[in-house]
């Protein structure tokens, strides 16, 4: 969010995990959710810190450090649009930000209108699994901005009843549900060919499932599928090109 409102040079450290855009990389690395580092992230000397919601007691000590602290929790895609327009005007870009919220609605509108009357397959997001198998598997619930993405692209969430971002279903679960279509997405680079077909052919073991049957698990890689920022419109694209591929021909 920082780097699309034009706030990029002001960014003194970064989390573990940032590496995007290309411009983190170069950056100190100040730990994570879990582990972050106060001394360092103390060192770089801030105006202004982010943090995530939960890390309340990081908030408190560096508020009582007098550093501005902006608490962030993303939720559906209007709390992450707040987000950018609360960053841009912290950092002294709002017109950036009104320009960058502008331009993923116009995004989202455009996949909406792409796959508008087509008939929506109920689908299940997958969003971790264990590796090679079948244990381990969360799904998107009926809260939050993957579900609202899917909706966006056409699909009928299959768990869009259970009102939490994440659900974890057992194999029965997942049987009833009976989604025509699976989506798993996975923030790294997508595997070898052979690694490809190891990881869809996990779901072989729910043959009686409708997607399994027809063919239609879609295995989906980048990070840009997961991130509640400034690439949501991306997302809901590629969510809506494997839904309704012949919406984009």
């Amino acid at each position: 969010m920082l780097f699309a409102v034009g706030a990029g040079p002001q960014v003194v450290g970064v989390s573990s995990y940032d590496d995007f855009p290309p411009e983190t990389k170069a950056l100190p690395r100040v730990g994570a959710l879990l582990d972050p580092d106060t001394e360092r992230i103390l060192s770089l000397r801030p105006d202004l810190i982010v943090v995530y919601g939960s890390q309340s007691e990081l908030e408190g000590q560096f508020t009582r450090a007098g550093i501005r602290v902006y608490p962030y929790r993303h939720g559906g895609i209007d709390s992450i649009l707040q987000a950018v327009r609360d960053v841009a005007g912290l950092t002294g870009h709002p017109a950036d930000g009104d320009r960058v919220v502008r331009e993923l609605r116009s995004q989202l509108d455009a996949v909406g209108t792409r796959v508008r009357g087509q008939r929506r397959p109920r689908t299940m997001l997958v969003i971790g699994r264990d590796a090679g198998a079948l244990r381990g598997v969360y799904v998107s619930g009926g809260i939050g901005f993957l579900h609202e993405l899917l909706d966006i692209a056409g699909g009928d969430d299959a768990f869009g009843d259970i009102k939490r971002e994440a659900v974890q279903p057992s194999n029965e679960t997942m049987i009833v549900r009976a989604p025509e279509v699976i989506m798993e997405l996975h923030p790294g680079e997508q595997p070898p060919a052979d690694t490809l077909r190891k990881e869809r052919a996990a779901w072989n073991l729910l043959a009686s499932v409708p997607a399994v049957r027809t063919g239609r698990v879609h295995l989906l890689y980048g990070g840009y599928l997961l991130a509640a920022g400034p690439r949501i419109g991306r997302a809901a694209e590629a969510f809506a090109r494997v839904l309704h591929p012949d919406s984009f021909k």
